[in-house]
């Protein structure tokens, strides 16, 4: 095989598998090249997307090393999804009886989610989580996607139980906008003592669901390293959780006038 072919084919293999290790010996073995020559496309691989800002490729080393991708958008990209997001919510036609806001179609959208996935993942990537945590069902298509451009499992928090998650652990939390008591289940089997988790969500109020999701893990013996909300509203500013990331400020929704106000989050603003 060419050069030029072999560099296309490894790049695909690598992008398909972000921070999955793939070892030397699968692309000498695939190729039937020596491993200079697999190192010196790496090589070449790694260049190129350090220079167009196209993420990471990190080699590891010792009995288990090999290589692989770790997603890494550049400030701008970040800028233009979440600009795209917000001319997206700030439409009228999104404005539901009560001053709700529509969004499912936006947290179901395959590019959307494909590319907050990668937002998120590269945030906490240097906490090295060992799970994704989301409460359904809204969360899901992100948390998903986040979970994939980790390489880790995601685990699904259910707000009833469910005969085929077998034997669970269940919290009671309060809703942080209702202020009404709500119920979280999650699998035993999902979570392990030790385990480091980052608990993504779609929207957040007042940050009751997101409280819950912490004090659920806690259960487990398990440690957040992180929350990543993908929208939150301006009030009330002071949330149940410390610290956590949002892609975009939902300021006001006026019924009446047909008015969405959303901005781009300060965590966003402040890398352009």
């Amino acid at each position: 095989m060419r050069r030029s072919a072999r560099l296309a084919a490894m790049t695909k293999i690598l992008v398909d598998r972000p921070n999955r290790i793939v070892s030397l010996s699968e692309f000498v073995e695939r190729f039937g090249a020596a491993k200079s020559t697999v190192s010196e496309d790496l090589a070449i691989i790694r260049d190129v997307f350090a220079k167009e800002g196209l993420g990471r490729i990190e080699t590891l080393t010792g009995a288990a090393g090999g290589v692989r991708y770790v997603p890494l958008p550049t400030a701008q990209e970040i800028a233009a999804v979440v600009e795209e997001l917000c001319a997206e919510l700030a439409s009228p036609e999104r404005i539901l009886p009560g001053g709700f806001l529509y969004i499912s179609d936006l947290v179901s959208s395959p590019w959307l989610t494909y590319r907050v996935g990668e937002i998120f993942a590269a945030h906490f990537h240097a906490k090295a989580p060992d799970a994704v945590v989301t409460l359904e069902t809204r969360g899901i298509p992100i948390a998903l996607m986040t979970a994939r451009a980790l390489d880790v499992p995601l685990a699904i928090v259910r707000r009833v139980n469910r005969v085929t998650e077998g034997t669970v652990v269940t919290t009671n939390y309060v809703s942080g906008s209702a202020k009404r008591i709500e119920t979280m289940s999650l699998s035993r089997r999902a979570l392990s003592p030790g385990m480091k988790v980052v608990i993504i969500d779609d929207f957040m109020k007042a940050g009751g669901s997101a409280r819950g999701l912490v004090d659920l893990v806690g259960e487990f013996g398990a440690e957040v390293a992180g929350i990543g909300v993908l929208v939150e509203t301006a009030e009330p500013r002071q949330k149940l959780v410390g610290e956590y990331v949002s892609l975009a400020v939902l300021e006001t929704v006026d019924v009446e006038r047909r008015c969405v106000k959303v901005r781009p989050s300060h965590w966003v603003t402040q890398r352009v």
